[in-house]
């Protein structure tokens, strides 16, 4: 498939960039401290990304990855430029369902009342918690554990809690900032399984930060690979390969697979200087 094919097969059927769920970044960069002791930690950064796009940002530590996704999520302003999401400044908690590193839950409550929080505050009616609850879990594989605590649940399983939680509000965008890396091997290649599946499904436009090519290749309709600190892009390349209902680990056998993950991976360790 060719670069101009593989752009037409990753915004096809989405609503363009300024879409729900879109994302645009103007020149942004973001600085921390005050006064003579500043450290910029990314930018500029110019980047749009189309509803239904899946965007993996990829780099070295310290090249910028969590602090754009804090941008996009509204959680933080950037120093200069500006961000949009669905057309608009970001609103924490509003404009994006976000999924971090460690599940951040509340272990004092069972899966169930972990999800009823979430659609609580997405505004969700209370008679309606009950489906809602049911359609959530059962999107992230979890039917049957509504009444567990989070301490009888392994660490995949409160991962999926973390991105059913995500997902209550309906938000068109979703964050994910390096979900998977405290889990093992055959638990992270499942949930990437997963969350591939379910935002093809969807239709929801993601951004996922990452430091693994092999991971990157495999969930991302287009990746973005950044500098060394302050990030700026290096790489934005759209990946061309098959999704919808595919064989997991024939895609991760093939050489087409191969061959992008040593580009990316390539790329990362130029980019990081």
């Amino acid at each position: 498939m060719s670069s101009s094919e593989a752009v037409d097969t990753v915004v096809e059927g989405t609503e363009g960039p300024g879409g729900a769920g879109s994302v645009r970044l103007d020149h942004v960069s973001h600085e921390y401290g005050r006064g003579g002791e500043t450290v910029t930690a990314v930018g500029p950064v110019d980047l749009t990304i189309s509803a239904g796009e899946f965007v993996v940002l990829v780099g070295a530590s310290g090249c910028g990855k969590s602090t754009l996704l804090r941008l996009i999520a509204g959680f933080e302003r950037p120093t200069h430029g500006s961000v949009r999401v669905s057309g608009a400044e970001p609103r924490p908690g509003a404009s994006a369902g976000m999924v971090f590193q460690t599940p951040r839950l509340f272990p004092w409550r069972t899966v169930r009342g972990n999800v009823d929080v979430a659609l609580r505050y997405a505004g969700v009616e209370r008679a309606q918690w009950p489906r809602r609850r049911a359609e959530l879990l059962a999107r992230v594989g979890l039917e049957g554990t509504e009444r567990r605590r989070i301490w009888e649940i392994s660490g995949g399983q409160q991962q999926r809690v973390a991105i059913a939680r995500a997902l209550a509000a309906e938000n068109p965008l979703l964050l994910l900032d390096e979900p998977f890396a405290a889990l093992d091997a055959l638990t992270r290649e499942r949930l990437q399984d997963d969350v591939r599946r379910m935002t093809d499904r969807t239709g929801r436009t993601a951004v996922f930060v990452t430091h693994s090519a092999d991971e990157a290749v495999f969930l991302g309709t287009r990746i973005v690979v950044l500098t060394k600190g302050p990030g700026t892009v290096a790489l934005d390349l759209p990946i061309p390969l098959p999704r919808g209902d595919v064989d997991a680990d024939e895609l991760r056998e093939s050489p087409e697979f191969a061959e992008l993950r040593a580009r990316v991976g390539h790329a990362v360790k130029s980019a990081a200087g």
